[in-house]
C-alpha cells in the first residue's frame, strides 16, 4: 500500500522554538488529544539502546490509526541505532510517524543525507560554531563578509591572533593545490606573521588584512 502522508520527518536546526512548533502541528493532526500521552513517546540519544528502540517501533497504536515517536539528538545516534533505522526506513509499518529532531545538519554526515532522501525535511536555524575550521571554510569559499565577522568573534573571545594563523597556515598550505598558489599563500601568510611579531601595526589588522587577501585567490 502506498502512503499517502509523510511518515518520517528529519527537523534540524537550533531554533527550539520553531521545531516544537511544527512538532505540535505534527501530533495535532495525527492523534487526539484525549489520546496523545498513549500515543506518543520522545527518545534521546544519548544512552539510547538498540533493544529500547526496537520496543518503542514495535508498539501499536492505542484507540489511533496512528503513532508518534520523536528522537531528540538524532546526529548523535551510535552506529549501530544509525545502521538499523536506515534498514527500518526500507519497509516501514503503516501505524508509525517518527520525527528525528537533530540540532545540526553535516552535510559530511552520511546518515542523516541518507535519512534526508526519504524524510520530509524542515531545516531551521543552527548557529555556526566559532573556531578556525569554520573561518577557513569561509576563507576557501571567498566570503570575505563572514570570515572577518568570524575573525573578530574569535578575538573577541579571547584567541591568540598567533593560533589563528598557524591553524590557517596549517589548512590553507594543505589544500592551496599548485606550486604558485602555494608560493603565493606562503607568502601572503609570511607576511602577515611578520607583522605581528614585529608590531608594525595591530594584529587584528595584519589578520583581517591576510583574511581578506586569501579570500581574493
Amino acid at each position: 500500500m502506498v502512503r499517502k502522508e509523510p511518515w518520517l520527518y528529519l527537523l534540524a536546526g537550533q531554533d527550539s522554538l520553531s521545531k516544537d512548533s511544527r512538532i505540535t502541528q505534527i501530533k495535532k493532526a495525527l492523534l487526539p488529544a484525549q489520546i496523545e500521552s498513549f500515543n506518543l513517546d520522545i527518545l534521546h540519544s544519548e544512552g539510547l539502546s538498540l533493544k529500547e528502540l526496537q520496543e518503542k517501533l514495535l508498539c501499536l497504536p492505542v484507540r489511533a490509526k496512528k503513532r508518534l515517536l520523536i528522537i531528540r539528538q538524532a546526529e548523535s545516534l551510535k552506529e549501530e541505532l544509525r545502521e538499523f533505522l536506515l534498514e527500518y526506513a526500507k519497509d516501514p509499518p503503516q501505524h508509525l510517524v517518527l520525527v528525528l529532531d537533530s540540532e545540526q545538519f553535516n552535510p559530511k554526515d552520511d546518515f542523516l543525507l541518507r535519512i534526508a532522501r526519504l524524510a520530509q525535511v524542515f531545516r531551521f536555524k543552527e548557529n555556526i560554531p566559532v573556531n578556525t575550521f569554520t573561518l577557513i571554510r569561509q576563507i576557501e569559499a571567498k566570503r570575505a563578509d563572514s570570515a572577518l565577522k568570524l575573525l573578530h568573534q574569535l578575538l573577541k573571545e579571547g584567541e591568540k591572533p598567533e593560533r589563528i594563523l598557524g591553524g590557517l597556515r596549517h589548512a590553507l598550505l594543505r589544500n592551496a593545490g599548485g606550486v604558485r598558489r602555494v608560493k603565493a599563500v606562503s607568502r601572503l601568510l609570511l607576511d602577515c606573521d611578520l607583522a605581528l611579531k614585529t608590531s608594525r601595526v595591530r594584529p587584528d589588522f595584519a589578520l583581517e588584512k591576510a583574511v581578506v587577501e586569501l579570500c581574493c585567490f
